[in-house]
């Protein structure tokens, strides 16, 4: 009896579970965040994510960041591969509660760029670009 009592406990909390709201990113340099919205997950996905491809060959502090939702499947998976002979990393990292991912720089939280702090880093990107 208390093993149906527990079941019906269970699918009746998993029926009513509200789908997360996270930050999300579609594109990010340097840890800042040059779009970012909110976006509700589908309820097939459950964990909000903060996606990081670096290339450790050049710095570990250059690279892409990624905000949105995931499958718990894909979360906390370090993947490392190369394309065009420049080794990447990529690391997926997931968390479950509302607006808890945000892309940290310097271990601050980032927001917005300001239109000067996006000019700047995208010359500073196109210099280091030159120099490759």
């Amino acid at each position: 009896q208390k093993c149906l009592i527990s079941k019906q406990h269970v699918v009746q909390n998993n029926c009513c579970l509200e789908s997360l709201t996270c930050n999300e990113c579609k594109y990010g340099l340097l840890g800042f965040c040059l779009s970012n919205s909110e976006i509700t997950c589908s309820t097939n996905t459950s964990q909000c994510s903060s996606g990081k491809t670096s290339f450790p060959s050049i710095s570990t502090s250059i690279g892409f960041n990624t905000l949105g939702c995931a499958e718990s499947t894909a979360c906390n998976v370090t993947a490392n591969a190369t394309i065009i002979g420049v080794a990447y990393t990529s690391v997926l990292n997931c968390c479950g509660t509302d607006k808890c991912n945000t892309v940290a720089l310097s271990g601050a939280p980032s927001t917005k760029m300001t239109l000067t702090a996006a000019v700047g880093a995208a010359v500073l990107a196109s210099v280091w670009g030159s120099m490759l």
